[in-house]
């Protein structure tokens, strides 16, 4: 199959030096499809900005390719995977679990191809029925999706989203990384194919995002934004594999690109996510004062939708960040709640900063307190059925208990818990929008062991966090004052 280069648009930047603009660059993509031929160049464009999560601007341009020809079932389809941010949203929204279904059900109305129905039924797993379980609904989806990929070997599209459901469905428990591994079997093949797809590379990086496989995932992270740069998410997501590796300033280079230009297009979600990596970079790169001078810019930022996790997430982390990474134990303290809109997860990052803060200090019961606040927000995140939310605030308050134990004189105790902590944390994978723990619990077992005088356990235990996080500036830190003692 040829591919078809994408339609020439542009983007305006506030740095041009000239009244040209810059032309767009997302990639080049061939989804074959039954809508007017004259369509077909604005629905290869849409799909590219799908693979780079544009989410909007691809919306945008499947809602334009329906109106130029109300007939196109494919353009629906393509609107509706426009709400289906399926590697963190999960389930999906009400509100984009309605707008998805809704554009399925005029999808499914229409006459298209063979191969174009596959597509639109499978998605019709995932919002059909919202009272089967999404883990049930995400792994019909995923079957339909393979059963696509089989009848269309030669298909790059069906290849590419079957590869994409399956990294989606990969179980944050699967230390082998079987479905990764899996979709990266089918993903490189098509990247020697097919050099200039921005899905390929973008996907490869998601499939390698492991302390496993980012190596296998370098090649990928280092042309992905060469080949999409005016999708802001193509310019960070090389940092995802940058973060891994311990490549800080490749990971700072690929965000100050990505945050400019999400700036330009008014993407703030996509701007606060390369914020959030740049303040996780600099301080591992001991760049305090940029950190410092990010998170201020940060709070300039008015009327952030916190309910919105991702941009929940990364405002409510980087203060926290630059806080804790820095040990300053009395600011910690005094960190406040985002939002009363934010996701209990959001705030749990907060509760838990607080607690870390007063057990450090020498506070036990208050501490405590913010231990059973966490313990709270855990239940209502299982009964919610976020069990990844549920384990990664499980872990979160077992660290507060443990540096509470510590305060009340029981070392042993504490020892015991951060390490059922570290345990738990180094069997789960990390979601795909996070850099990672503000503080890995395997690192901050090295800190508690080192305050007890245990120098060996603590040699060992930042060695495993080192081979988890590798560069982090805490437990290299930490691993030179262990061999001293």
């Amino acid at each position: 199959m040829l591919i078809a280069p994408l339609a020439a648009l542009t983007l305006l930047s506030a740095q041009e030096q000239h009244n040209h603009p810059a032309p767009e660059k997302l990639g080049s993509v061939s989804f074959a499809t039954l809508c007017k031929p004259q369509v077909q160049p604005e629905f290869n464009r849409a799909v590219a900005l799908l693979h780079s999560f544009t989410y909007k601007e691809a919306d945008e341009g499947f809602h334009h390719v329906a109106h130029q020809d109300p007939n196109c079932a494919i353009a629906h389809w393509g609107s509706a995977m426009t709400h289906y941010h399926q590697l963190w949203d999960i389930p999906p929204s009400p509100a984009d679990t309605a707008a998805a279904k809704q554009e399925i059900t005029q999808a499914a109305a229409l006459h298209a191809t063979e191969r174009e129905r596959a597509f639109i039924q499978a998605f019709s797993f995932i919002v059909s029925d919202t009272s089967v379980p999404y883990s049930t609904r995400a792994s019909r989806y995923e079957e339909a999706m393979q059963q696509i990929a089989t009848a269309n070997p030669n298909d790059p599209e069906a290849q590419v989203f079957y590869a994409l459901a399956l990294i989606s469905n990969a179980s944050p428990l699967d230390r082998e990384h079987r479905k990764q591994k899996q979709a990266a079997g089918i993903l490189e093949p098509l990247f020697r194919k097919y050099p200039d797809h921005p899905g390929i590379p973008h996907y490869l990086i998601h499939a390698c995002d492991n302390q496993e496989l980012a190596s296998q995932g370098l090649p990928a992270a280092r042309v992905y934004a060469g080949i999409a740069p005016s999708a802001p998410h193509a310019l960070h997501m090389p940092s995802h594999i940058f973060t891994r590796l311990g490549l800080w300033n490749d990971s700072i280079t690929s965000n100050l690109a990505a945050r400019k230009a999400a700036q330009q297009q008014n993407d703030i979600g996509e701007e606060l996510h390369a914020m959030d990596y740049l303040v996780y970079a600099y301080l591992q790169n001991g760049d305090d004062q940029k950190a410092l001078l990010t998170i201020q810019q940060l709070k300039a930022m008015n009327n952030l939708r916190m309910n919105d996790f991702k941009v929940g997430y990364a405002a409510t982390a980087m203060p926290i960040r630059y806080i804790v990474e820095r040990q300053k134990w009395n600011e910690a303290q005094q960190v406040t709640n985002p939002s009363d809109t934010a996701p209990p997860q959001v705030t749990a990052i907060a509760v838990w900063a607080r607690g870390l803060g007063h057990a450090r200090s020498g506070h036990p019961q208050q501490s405590e307190q913010e231990a059973k606040t966490l313990q709270s927000l855990e239940d209502r995140l299982q009964a919610a059925g976020n069990s990844y939310w549920t384990s990664q605030v499980q872990i979160m308050k077992l660290e507060i208990m443990a540096w509470s134990a510590q305060a009340s004189h029981q070392p042993a105790q504490a020892a015991t818990i951060l390490r059922t902590a570290a345990d738990e944390e180094d069997g789960i994978e990390k979601l795909p929008l996070t850099p990672g723990p503000i503080v890995p619990a395997r690192e901050q077992l090295g800190d508690l062991l080192l305050l007890q005088s245990n120098s060996k356990a603590a040699s060992e235990a930042f060695a495993a966090a080192l081979q988890n996080a590798p560069g982090r500036r805490g437990a290299l830190r930490g691993a030179a004052l262990a061999s001293r003692n």
